[in-house]
């Protein structure tokens, strides 16, 4: 769904090339654990340091990377569509390659990672289909591909993806809307099966880091899927 009919703040809205060159810089310092990173934390169904090599989609400044060689993967690879968000996260050097590519069309070779994840990207892109299609295509049988990503609810509160500017400004990246029964089709048709699902809520940890955001409390505003591969099991 297009984001606008939910859009209560009217910020200017950049492209997703445009956004995040300019937030590259302060992204890691602005954006919340709690919003991806502790629902990774919380995943069951994998064992991270038997996942032989991972694809970062979508990769940003590197933060997902980082904790997944935290958590014992040994070999990672990262795909980005931004130059600076490539540069930051070349800097973090716990990358063995990182791409410059659409991770609906990666270009990567078929069948070659145990792990595909995609963290706070999907509401960057129209039709979710190519996402999961492409994942199913890059990685190996009895692969799991993880998806986080900022919640349909909290979108429709009218909070599009956003950074302020150095000067205050609130700017919007291109946003649009996915039901999670849209994941879970367009996952079905690539042939995932979900094996796990968690939200993340508005809670203390969160207000304590926005206090403005105390009127959202207990209110969804992430979300995970863990899906695994069975078309090829």
């Amino acid at each position: 769904m297009d984001f606008a009919q939910f859009d209560t703040r009217h910020y200017p809205t950049l492209s997703v090339e445009e956004g995040y060159a300019e937030w590259a810089p302060s992204y890691d310092r602005v954006v919340c654990d709690e919003m991806d990173l502790r629902l990774l934390e919380r995943i069951e169904a994998i064992r991270w340091p038997e996942r032989g090599r991972a694809i970062d989609l979508a990769c940003g400044t590197g933060r997902v990377g980082d904790w997944l060689k935290g958590r014992g993967v040994a070999h990672v690879d990262g795909l980005d569509l931004s130059p600076e968000m490539l540069a930051r996260a070349r800097g973090k050097a716990v990358y063995d390659r990182l791409h410059r590519a659409d991770l609906r069309r990666t270009s990567l070779p078929a069948a070659a990672y145990g792990l595909a994840l995609a963290v706070l990207a999907d509401g960057h892109i129209e039709d979710l289909r190519p996402l999961y299609r492409e994942a199913a295509r890059v990685t190996e049988p009895e692969a799991f591909l993880v998806i986080v990503g900022y919640h349909p609810h909290f979108m429709m509160k009218g909070i599009p993806s956003h950074f302020d500017r150095a000067d205050g400004e609130s700017v919007a990246i291109t946003t649009h809307v996915h039901l999670l029964s849209d994941h879970a089709k367009a996952a079905h048709d690539a042939g995932w099966l979900l094996v796990e699902m968690d939200e993340g809520v508005v809670d203390g940890a969160w207000i304590g880091k926005r206090p403005g955001w105390k009127s959202y409390r207990n209110q969804p505003v992430s979300f995970c899927f863990v899906w695994q591969n069975a078309a090829r099991q």
